[in-house]
C-alpha cells in the first residue's frame, strides 16, 4: 500500500505543476489593415503592437517557429487549434561539439505576437519549465486566443500576408487605425537586426573549417553543423568573406527574415566569390536567395508565402543524397521566393520545386560548371519538422572534407615529383645499341 502511494507522488506533482495561472479575461482585438477585426482574449504581455500578420500550418513545435528569427516582426497566426499543450522547454544548452548554447532556435521570442485558436491553460511534459503565456509574457510579447483562426487564415490566403495590429485591454474597444498607421516591417533591414555583430567560433577543433554569414540563423543550422565534426566561424551578413576566404574549406549561408533585396551587399561579395573561389557553398531560405541573385536571378515577393512543416518539394536533380524525381516533405518559413526563368544562368540548374506553387525551392551548379554549390529554399535541418532531407547536410561536410583532402594532395604531388627514380643503365644500354 505504501509503495502505491509513493509512485502516485510524481503524477499528483505533475498534475500541480502544470498550471498556466488564472483563466484569461483581458480583451484583444486583431485588426487587419485591409479592413477586417477579430476579437478574442489576450494571454502573454499586455502590449499593443503593429507587424506582419502570417499564417503557420505547422502543427507541432511552435517554440522553434516563435524563436525562429525569420519571424522577426510578424504576427504568427497558427493553424493548430490547441497550442501551448507542451509548455516551454528551459532554453539553455552548453557549447560544445553536440550543440550551441541554446535547446529552441535563438535564446528569445522573434515574432512580434501569436494568435491561436485555444492556448492551453495547463502544459505537460517532461522538459517545461513554464507554460506558453508565461513566457510570452517575460519576453513581452503578446498574444490572442478564442478568435476563429480558420477564418484569418482563409483571409490572408485570399487576400495575401497582411499588415495588422493588435490591440490589447483598453486599445481593443478602440477603432481600427488609420491605413497610414500601420507598420511594415518588410520595409527595413531586419537581417541587420537579427544577425550577429561580432565573429565567434562553435567548435574550434572540428576537422574542418567552415565560414557561416549570419542573416538570422536557426540554432539547428549552426548544431547541424558542429555535430558533423565541423569548426564553425559565424560572421555578421555584410561581412566581407573574401578578405579571410582561404581559411575556410567550406562557405554556409543561412536564412534570415525580410527582403531580400536589403542584402545586396551580400549578394554581390558572393558574387566575387562565386567567380574566384572554387571550395563547397551552401545556402538555406535567405541565404538560397543570396545565391540565386549573385547567379544572376530576380527574387520576389509572394502571395502568402509558405510556412509550415508540410511543405512538399520535387527534387528535378540528384546531388548526394537528394534524387532526382523523388518528393521531400520540408520545413519551410518564407515570403520571398527566385523567379524561375528560362534559361536559368549559365552554370546553373534548378534543384527543386514545389509540389503545391511550383515556386522555385532550390538551385545548384552544373556540373559543367566545375563548383559545388546548393541552395534550398526550405530548412533541411527541420526543427521542428520532417527530417526527409537532414542529410544534405552531411553531404556538404563531406564535399569541405573531400575538397580539403584534394588540396593536401596536391600539395604534396610536387614534392614527389622531384625525387628522381634510379638510373637504369641496362636499358641505357639497349637503347644506344639500338641506335647504333
Amino acid at each position: 500500500m505504501f509503495i502505491r502511494h509513493i509512485i502516485r507522488i510524481p503524477t499528483l506533482y505533475r498534475g500541480l505543476a502544470t498550471q498556466a495561472g488564472p483563466s484569461i479575461a483581458t480583451p484583444a482585438t486583431l485588426h487587419l489593415k485591409t479592413g477586417q477585426s477579430f476579437f478574442g482574449k489576450s494571454f502573454g504581455a499586455p502590449r499593443s503592437i503593429y507587424g506582419e500578420t502570417v499564417f503557420s500550418t505547422s502543427i507541432t513545435s511552435y517554440t522553434e517557429s516563435m524563436t525562429d528569427p525569420s519571424y522577426r516582426g510578424q504576427i504568427l497566426v497558427f493553424t493548430t487549434p490547441m497550442i501551448g499543450n507542451y509548455g516551454v522547454p528551459h532554453n539553455k544548452a552548453p557549447y560544445n561539439s553536440q550543440d550551441v548554447g541554446v535547446v529552441l532556435e535563438s535564446q528569445n521570442i522573434q515574432c512580434a505576437a501569436v494568435i491561436v485558436g485555444d492556448v492551453a491553460e495547463k502544459f505537460s511534459h517532461y522538459t517545461a519549465v513554464e507554460s506558453l503565456a508565461a513566457w510570452c509574457k517575460r519576453n513581452n510579447v503578446p498574444g490572442i486566443t478564442g478568435v476563429d483562426t480558420r477564418a484569418i487564415t482563409r483571409l490572408l490566403r485570399d487576400q495575401g500576408t497582411t499588415l495588422g495590429r493588435i490591440a490589447i485591454g483598453p486599445d481593443a474597444a478602440l477603432p481600427a487605425p488609420d491605413a497610414s498607421k500601420y507598420w511594415d516591417p518588410s520595409k527595413e533591414n531586419l537581417v541587420d537586426q537579427v544577425s550577429t555583430k561580432t565573429v565567434y567560433e562553435l567548435n574550434p577543433t572540428g576537422s574542418i573549417k567552415i565560414a557561416v554569414l549570419d542573416f538570422g540563423a536557426k540554432a539547428n543550422i549552426l548544431r547541424s553543423l558542429v555535430r558533423r565534426d565541423a569548426a564553425v566561424t559565424v560572421f555578421p551578413w555584410n561581412y566581407d568573406f573574401n578578405a579571410v576566404r582561404d581559411q575556410y574549406d567550406g562557405l554556409f549561408l543561412t536564412n534570415g527574415p525580410g527582403d531580400p533585396a536589403h542584402c545586396m551587399e551580400a549578394a554581390l561579395k558572393l558574387r566575387q566569390t562565386l567567380q574566384e573561389w572554387d571550395r563547397p557553398i551552401f545556402g538555406i531560405c535567405m541565404g538560397h536567395q543570396i545565391i540565386g541573385m549573385a547567379a544572376g536571378l530576380d527574387a520576389y515577393r509572394m502571395t502568402f508565402g509558405n510556412r509550415g512543416h508540410n511543405q512538399p518539394v520535387l527534387a528535378l536533380a540528384s546531388a548526394g543524397s537528394i534524387k532526382a524525381g523523388r518528393v521531400y516533405v520540408t520545413s519551410q518559413n518564407h515570403q520571398y521566393a527566385l523567379k524561375l526563368q528560362d534559361p536559368f544562368p549559365a552554370g546553373w540548374e534548378p534543384f527543386f520545386i514545389n509540389c503545391n506553387d511550383s515556386s522555385v525551392e532550390g538551385i545548384k551548379s552544373t556540373a559543367e560548371s566545375g563548383k559545388k554549390v546548393w541552395g534550398v529554399q526550405f530548412h533541411p535541418e527541420s526543427a521542428g519538422g520532417p527530417l526527409d532531407t537532414i542529410e544534405m547536410f552531411t553531404d556538404f561536410v563531406s564535399e569541405c572534407k573531400a575538397h580539403k583532402l584534394s588540396l593536401v594532395n596536391t600539395t604534396a604531388r610536387p614534392m614527389e615529383a622531384t625525387v628522381e627514380a634510379p638510373l637504369d643503365i641496362s636499358a641505357k644500354r639497349v637503347a644506344v645499341a639500338a641506335a647504333a
